[in-house]
């Protein structure tokens, strides 16, 4: 699953964009250096059931912004991932590819 996707299900499952969840996590006080990944993980369970594996796609970009590794750009692979930039104001408002 690529980055991206895993942004994607976050959205679909709990109806708020990753930009609205990083707000919500910043008034909880949920992101670093004061949180880490388990507080936000714990957070993400608790208020929508999402599971570790997304969370830690949240958590990224709360660590280190929407910028990813250029690892997978390009390749055909499932982690694959259109551009090192993340889309976080939602899906239905992401340009075409």
């Amino acid at each position: 699953m690529s980055f991206q996707a895993y942004l994607d299900a976050i959205e679909d499952k709990t109806g708020k964009t990753p930009r609205q969840l990083i707000a919500i996590a910043h008034d909880k006080g949920l992101e670093p250096p004061q949180a880490k990944a388990g507080d936000v993980a714990a957070w993400l369970k608790e208020d929508y059931d999402i599971g570790r594996g997304h969370a830690m796609a949240l958590w990224h970009v709360l660590k280190n912004g929407p910028t990813i590794s250029d690892k997978h750009v390009g390749t055909d692979g499932t982690h694959r991932d259109d551009s090192t930039e993340l889309w976080l104001d939602g899906k239905a408002t992401r340009p075409a590819a």
